[in-house]
């Protein structure tokens, strides 16, 4: 605990605050791209704190909030077989799709099991060479390495019986449709250290040159946080665009090689839906061809559904900053986190959730 204390000082963000609001001629607007800073600012108090001084709006940053719903229907689906055993992270299981959760699947008989790495996946199919085990791979770019490692090992493993729904989301693509739309209000960028941590900064001097927002590298904990505002900040006083690395003790500027590697191995930069924000070119990862043999979607072609859509849950207008979650009618009422309408209420990184815990709303 005491690399994390030195990192939530009272004293130090009492000061970092004071001097945000001292350098600060206006209120600026700073997006979070990551659902876990999001929280991390709402349960320290800091939006709060920062009121009038600076807007925090909640980016697209939790990649299961964003998990397309086709994806989650057929995780459905595949769950219904009796020859099937799926598997995946906790968060996924409550995720509504047009047909239900996958909770839902597993209280009618379905076999769904948690893990907690895409290895016990491959373990479980190397126990049970009866049945065929699928992992549900969601994730931005941190969780993608670990996925294909699973991928790699059950190929030296020859199991033939262990398929990946590939759902890996990429970031920067997100960010650039945001702010190719007419609405968003976006001054300046906290990029997510975790995703910098694995795949490195580097594209990011392309992005801030092309559309002249400063977007700050920072992490999770209230100086990271208080930190990166600071820096965004005294960006936007000074009128400069630029890429700045406040995470310097996680995040290099090339990343993770070997896990960027075990990346490039596996999978290619794909095209895909993301759910509430639709097509995003480049916006994901799919298997290259030499792995399709372990693609759910290539082993089960039969398990398609029809998207049914649900029009209820406001989770585009949240995740690009045109609302705060309080703002959607029916935040709090008809969903809740038992009864959540959509993903951004019932992840533990959503912007709803976090909203529905630690703001008092």
């Amino acid at each position: 605990m005491k690399y994390l204390d030195e990192y939530r000082d009272p004293a130090a963000a009492v000061r970092l605050l004071d001097e945000i609001r001292r350098i600060s001629t206006r209120c600026w607007t700073l997006m979070e791209v990551c659902g876990g800073q999001t929280h991390s600012l709402l349960r320290h108090g800091i939006a709060a704190e920062l009121e009038g001084t600076v807007e925090l709006i909640h980016g697209p940053g939790c990649p299961v909030c964003v998990t397309d719903q086709t994806d989650i229907d057929f995780a459905c689906q595949l769950a219904k077989r009796s020859d099937v055993i799926m598997t995946s992270f906790g968060d996924m299981l409550r995720v509504p799709g047009s047909q239900g959760s996958l909770l839902e699947a597993r209280a009618r008989g379905g076999e769904v099991k948690i893990v907690y790495s895409p290895l016990d996946a491959v373990e479980l199919a190397r126990r049970h060479p009866e049945k065929q085990v699928v992992f549900f791979a969601v994730g931005f770019e941190t969780t993608a390495p670990a996925t294909a490692l699973a991928v790699m090992q059950a190929a030296q493993d020859q199991l033939a019986n262990f398929s990946l729904i590939v759902s890996h989301v990429r970031v920067q693509p997100a960010m650039e449709s945001l702010v190719e739309s007419p609405e968003h209000r976006v001054q300046a960028f906290l990029a997510a250290g975790h995703v910098c941590t694995v795949m490195g900064y580097e594209s990011y001097d392309r992005f801030v040159e092309r559309y002249q927002l400063p977007v700050v590298v920072t992490g999770f904990e209230p100086l990271d946080l208080l930190e990166g505002i600071l820096a965004g900040v005294r960006q936007l006083e000074a009128g400069e665009a630029r890429l700045e690395n406040c995470y310097s003790r996680a995040v290099q500027l090339a990343g993770n090689q070997s896990a960027q590697d075990l990346v490039r191995e596996v999978y290619q930069i794909a095209d895909c839906r993301w759910r509430g924000f639709g097509f995003i070119p480049s916006g994901g990862l799919s298997l290259q061809e030499k792995w399709l043999q372990f693609d759910a979607r290539v082993r089960f072609p039969d398990c398609g559904l029809p998207v049914i859509t649900n029009s209820e849950c406001c989770s585009y207008e949240v995740m690009t900053g045109q609302i705060k979650p309080p703002e959607c009618p029916r935040f709090g009422k008809q969903c809740t986190p038992e009864t959540p309408l959509g993903a951004p209420m019932v992840s533990s990184e959503g912007a709803c959730a976090a909203y529905f815990r630690y703001a008092g709303v």
